[in-house]
């Protein structure tokens, strides 16, 4: 396929991740890391629990530190870099590892574990250490008042009306590692145009399978160099 010169827009998901060793969110029984979603990942949790929840995600951006970009996100921000048109990288990720890869257009739909956003002014900083009821947001001086930079499950996604642009400018849209269960990510592949042309690249089938013009069974670090090295 001739990628040169297309207007491309790529999706990740948990699947290009795990790859690098990262652990995902959701185990085989629907716990995340030995919790309920009801209790770690949603308002209501840290309204109730603030501490288990900062804990959770505590734990979650110290792994980021023993894990590294994979073959997978090396290609993707290869081929940005050579590429001579629009390229957007939407990840449902919270890890870093697209920026790891020096990735550049990328946008995060579900936050990142790197940053935290203050409730009060709802301004995002920069967040590598442990967060907890103590930290104090850079701009109040107040402590209590910084959550993790995370769309929890009852928030709406960030980022979506320029994720709706990208996609309704796409040539070519490829699924990268994603189940296709969870929406709105798992409906990008309908938000094209009709003229895009659309391709899953993935471990296993996908619940949305269908809807793909071209479907690359494999892992990610396999397959996505191989289909990017395309030209």
């Amino acid at each position: 396929m001739e990628l040169n010169k297309k207007n491309i827009v790529v999706l990740t998901g948990a699947g290009i991740s795990s790859e690098s060793g990262l652990k995902t969110f959701r185990d085989a029984d629907g716990l995340w890391e030995g919790h309920r979603v009801e209790d770690v990942a949603t308002p209501e949790a840290f309204l109730e629990n603030p501490e288990l929840v900062y804990d959770f995600y505590n734990q979650r951006r110290r792994q980021l530190k023993e894990v590294k970009p994979n073959q997978a996100h090396l290609a993707l921000a290869e081929f940005e870099r050579n590429h001579n048109a629009k390229f957007t990288l939407i990840t449902q990720n919270v890890d870093n590892l697209h920026e790891l890869a020096h990735s550049q257009n990328i946008i995060h739909m579900h936050g990142e574990l790197q940053k935290v956003r203050c409730m009060e002014t709802d301004e995002v900083f920069p967040w590598t250490e442990d967060l907890d009821s103590d930290s104090v947001s850079p701009t109040t001086q107040k402590s209590g008042t910084l959550r993790p930079h995370i769309c929890w499950f009852g928030e709406m996604p960030y980022h979506m009306v320029e994720i709706g642009d990208a996609l309704r400018d796409a040539d070519i849209f490829v699924a990268i590692g994603t189940s296709g269960l969870v929406y709105p990510a798992a409906g990008f592949v309908q938000m094209v145009s009709h003229h895009c042309y659309k391709v899953l690249i993935n471990k296993d089938a996908a619940n949305n399978n269908p809807l793909f013009h071209e479907v690359i069974l494999g892992n990610a670090t396999q397959e996505v160099p191989k289909f990017f090295q395309q030209s």
